[in-house]
């Protein structure tokens, strides 16, 4: 089984240490991961601000960066679900247009190879106690794209809580938007920044050491908003959570 990894923009700028832990994760697991340095953007600000037809030649940079490869792994519900929702949408467009049928070819081809990191291990590995071991308070929150775009429903949380030494604790209002959604946030400033505090006041009010998602755009936004409103609630990727073990900390 040849797997790659898709670390996003955001994780290869901001949080290196996100995509590392998924690579840590998976070895552990028994999985050979490979980096095509080819990656790039998945075009999501592009196409998220309407920018279609730039948002063509990332479609096309995506398809050859992993082709070949069985599965496509990554830690972003939303990069997951710019290419599993979108894609598509694009190469229909094009088509329509009369400009052929490649970029449908190459949605074709990606599409049911690009896994979030929680589908790879819970429908394909079939492991939702991968050895972890975190001993904290932790709450998650779904982000948008993961719970309503890709449907992951319970796989993050099952997943948690297989964790040696993790206390679950439930978010209030946690299918609630944080208020980023993208370019959102900059577009409508005022009324994200209001989403965001009340997301952070739900997560301050549970008492948790550490607020746990699946995207670390969606993670930035909440974690400023909680180091402006003074909390020390720590921000964290479910893939550095999965990745520890009584020997390492992520």
């Amino acid at each position: 089984m040849r797997v790659a990894l898709f670390v996003t923009c955001v994780n290869d700028t901001l949080f290196p240490r996100t995509g590392q832990a998924v690579v840590a994760l998976l070895e552990r697991l028994g999985v050979r991961v490979e980096f095509p340095e080819a990656q790039s953007c998945c075009g999501q600000p592009q196409f998220n601000t309407g920018y279609r037809r730039e948002t063509e030649p990332l479609v096309r940079r995506y398809g050859r960066a992993f082709d070949g490869y069985d599965y496509v792994v990554t830690p972003s519900g939303s990069c997951a679900a710019m290419v599993r929702d979108n894609y598509p949408r694009i190469g229909a467009r094009a088509r329509a247009e009369g400009r052929g049928g490649e970029l449908a070819a190459v949605a074709g081809a990606v599409v049911p190879r690009t896994l979030e990191l929680t589908e790879f291990l819970v429908d394909v590995l079939g492991v939702t106690d991968v050895g972890a071991y975190y001993p904290h308070a932790v709450t998650y929150h779904p982000t948008c794209h993961g719970l309503r775009m890709l449907g992951l429903g319970e796989r993050p949380r099952r997943l948690l809580e297989a964790v040696r030494g993790l206390r679950l604790v439930e978010l209030p209002g946690a299918d609630e938007c944080c208020g980023f959604g993208g370019t959102f946030a900059m577009k409508n400033a005022a009324v994200s920044a209001v989403m965001g505090a009340d997301k952070a006041r739900h997560i301050m009010g549970t008492g948790a050491d550490a607020v746990c998602t699946v995207d670390n755009s969606c993670q930035t936004h909440i974690g400023g908003t909680l180091s402006r409103l003074g909390s020390t609630v720590r921000p964290v990727h479910l893939a550095e959570i999965l990745a520890s073990t009584e020997e390492t900390q992520w």
